[in-house]
């Protein structure tokens, strides 16, 4: 905990007072400028508005040329230039109109409680195509990320090729500074834009002034580590021994193991030959017995053979013959005899009563 009247407190609403001529009425010793290059493809606007930036550095006693054929822009003091650090005000004006932010917005930086700055972006990536996503992850769909960082730190941020330019305060540069390196180290800005609205909430609450915020603000790790890649075939080390490796045998050692170091040259040739005989034969038998199997027959399935129908089972003649009976005395669409008796008896009854 720090004591408050140890610390230096601004009244809200304070300003620092002007810069007039009676601060420097004798004026510049010497004359100061600055000039820088623009692309070809901000030539057009540059022409049009090119007055208006004239008109206001000469409130400044500030002249400004422009030089289309080199494709140069000129600041320079004059006599009557009192405020001496009126030449870097239009140093960055310069500066922000070459890098494509509008001369509504970069006319801003010669107010006394705006500043800029100019981050280079393009070397902190190696590959291009990481650079533009990293570049992109910046904007955010349809500039949101960037309108969320505009409103947190109350600047001016312009992404333009490899520069990022920003307009504000100071406080809230070094926020977009911040967040904008992160972010081409592959961190999202979403973090940051996380922890600067905690930051913005936290700042409204006179209590927490002189305290420390690191128990409020979020701490993120990253999950997204690369682990090491494990080779497929893996090596099994041999156990350490100081001793080296037993020497190879030499051609002489193993002649003299086989004893053929003893031998004359001319048994030496024959038993060579016969060493290359004996593989000859070896190889036409070999090809002799795949030339063979062309010949070999097939083995054959065996023959199933089917089951004779049993002849034992009795045929009952009777039975059938009783069928046979039956069916000659039924008529084709007559009905049963048992049927026609009811039927019969049916009628006479009605007869009867008739």
């Amino acid at each position: 905990a720090v004591d408050e009247s140890e610390l230096l407190t601004v009244p809200d609403g304070w300003k620092e007072p002007p810069f007039t001529r009676e601060d420097n009425p004798k004026g510049l010793l010497e004359e100061s400028s600055f000039a820088t290059l623009f692309p070809k493809y901000r030539e057009a606007y540059l022409k049009e508005c090119w007055p208006l930036v004239q008109k206001a550095l000469a409130e400044h006693y500030v002249n400004a040329t422009l030089d289309l054929i080199e494709g140069s822009m000129t600041v320079t003091t004059t006599k009557k230039t009192f405020d001496p650090y009126a030449i870097i005000r239009a140093r960055d004006l310069i500066k922000l109109l070459a890098r494509s932010v509008p001369f509504e917005q970069a006319v801003r930086i010669l107010q006394d409680d705006v500043a800029c700055d100019i981050i280079k972006i393009g070397s902190l990536v190696r590959k291009k195509e990481t650079f533009i996503k990293r570049r992109g992850r910046l904007l955010g769909p349809k500039g949101s990320t960037l309108k969320a960082l505009e409103l947190l730190t109350n600047c001016y941020i312009m992404v333009q090729g490899n520069t990022v330019s920003a307009l504000g305060p100071f406080s809230g540069l070094k926020e977009v500074r911040k967040v904008v390196l992160d972010t081409m180290k592959n961190i999202h800005p979403i973090y940051n834009i996380k922890t600067l609205m905690i930051k913005r909430e936290l700042s409204k609450d006179p209590e927490l002034r002189c305290q420390s915020w690191e128990r409020f603000l979020p701490k993120f790790k990253r999950k997204n580590l690369k682990k090491r890649k494990e080779p497929r075939k893996k090596k099994a080390k041999k156990e350490y021994t100081p001793f080296p490796p037993p020497q190879p045998q030499s051609q002489v050692d193993k002649e003299l193991a086989s004893g053929e170091y003893f031998l004359k040259e001319r048994q030496r040739k024959r038993k060579r030959l016969e060493e290359i005989k004996a593989k000859q034969a070896d190889a036409v038998k070999r090809r002799q017995e795949e030339r063979n199997k062309a010949f070999i027959p097939p083995k054959e399935k065996p023959l199933v053979k089917s089951k004779k129908a049993s002849t034992e089972k009795k045929i009952d003649v009777e039975a059938i013959k009783e069928k046979v009976k039956s069916a000659k005395k039924k008529k084709l669409g007559a009905l049963p005899e048992e049927e026609v008796k009811l039927k019969m008896a049916a009628d006479e009854k009605k007869k009867k009563k008739k």
